[in-house]
């Protein structure tokens, strides 16, 4: 079971880093202002050891009215009208780079809002070229850029602006450190993605279960099972109660070929009724199916799971009990599965094989019907098929 997934975690960070991104106010940052310029100072600094010396941020006198006609259109949630809007400042005489900047900031939570990725990262180049605004925002659109870079599958420019974004800020927040795992690991740097991932989970109290699951997938696509083993026992120790914990214990032994440890983890899990769907059933029985010698543990926990409801009579499930009654030397119910499966193929191969057996058995008749109905749904060897259909 893969661990991979494309975009899911950068949506995640997106959403999240969005959602926070600090908008300044044209007034606060008015000399004209003086309480809302105290209220300011006071505002949260979210980069104290940012290398970036930080501009003095005030609104020039020529740009004070139409920046806050901007800032009232933004906030009334008209999102073309404040790209208009912001083109035109941009554009005005005598405006100066935190106008510009802040302009460029509002156009691009606009142009986000729009779904206009493509000019919403254009804008957000602008912030960082007009590098008028102080460093909350700054820095805050440097990470957006960044995000949206990833998101657009843009790895090496999406890399490259957060690693400036980490090198300037000097942050070790476990949220820019994953999407930086993240990104290391969709471009296959899975050795580079692991520190960084590990640093993220080490440094959180409470480490989100997909980072732990990235962390663990990066180690596992670098071979280091050891260590992805390691993780899961972990957390599955420290939460025993924890069934997230437990399922991934057992993908992680059965991605380190630990089959008899995995199928232990889902075999408690099933004893204590904890097995409650379709994915948990097949992945202990295909668990089963690839150790020796298993076959009758692969039916009981078919049987239970269809009986339960929750396994499907699908074409996977009635293959498998076939397989594992053949294998264990019961032919019959080895039969029937193989016809219960065949006509749910979307090939040949099921019924040529069902053909097979029913030859072995010397039922052949039957076994050149099947045969024949294997041709009709096209097989690999249509030969085989042939050589069954004209026995004597």
């Amino acid at each position: 079971m893969k661990l991979r997934s494309k975009h899911v975690l950068l949506s995640i960070f997106i959403g999240a880093a969005l959602g926070g991104m600090v908008v300044a106010d044209a007034s606060a940052q008015s000399s004209r202002s003086s309480k809302k310029s105290e209220k300011s100072e006071k505002a949260e600094v979210l980069y104290p050891e940012a290398t970036r010396q930080q501009p003095e941020a005030k609104t020039s006198k020529k740009a004070g009215k139409p920046l806050q006609k901007l800032i009232d259109v933004y906030n009334e949630e008209d999102y073309a009208q404040t790209r208009t809007l912001a083109d035109e400042l941009i554009a005005l005489e005598g405006a100066n780079e935190y106008d510009k900047s802040l302009a460029s900031q509002l156009a691009a939570q606009a142009a986000y809002n729009l779904d206009d990725t493509a000019a919403a990262k254009a804008y957000l180049q602008q912030v960082l070229q007009f590098n008028g605004l102080e460093n909350n925002g700054h820095y805050q659109s440097m990470l957006m850029l960044a995000q949206l870079q990833l998101a657009d599958d843009e790895y090496q420019a999406g890399l490259a602006t957060l690693d400036r974004y980490l090198s300037e800020t000097k942050s070790t927040k476990p949220d820019d450190l994953v999407l930086k795992g993240q990104a290391l690991y969709q471009m296959e740097r899975f050795q580079e993605a692991i520190p960084v991932l590990k640093q993220a989970v080490d440094s959180s109290p409470e480490p989100k279960d997909s980072w732990v699951q990235l962390l663990m997938a990066s180690y596992a696509e670098a071979n280091q099972n050891a260590d992805a083993v390691a993780l899961a026992e972990k957390l599955a120790a420290k939460n025993p109660a924890d069934k997230k914990a437990q399922m991934n214990l057992a993908t992680v032994y059965a991605q380190a070929d630990q089959m008899d440890k995995a199928a232990g983890v889902l075999e408690k899990l099933r004893a204590s009724g904890q097995l409650s769907d379709e994915r948990e059933y097949r992945q202990l029985y295909i668990t089963y199916a690839n150790m020796d010698g298993r076959e009758k543990d692969v039916i009981s926990v078919i049987n239970e799971g269809m009986q339960k409801g929750v396994l499907k009579p699908d074409h996977q499930t009635y293959l498998a009990l076939a397989q594992s009654y053949y294998y264990s030397e019961q032919i019959p119910q080895a039969i029937e599965n193989w016809q219960k499966a065949a006509p749910m193929s979307k090939d040949g191969e099921t019924y040529l094989n069902l053909a097979r057996v029913l030859w072995q058995e010397g039922r052949v008749p039957e076994a050149k019907q099947a045969a024949q109905q294997a041709l009709a749904k096209g097989v690999k060897k249509p030969e085989d098929a042939r050589k069954i259909i004209n026995l004597k």
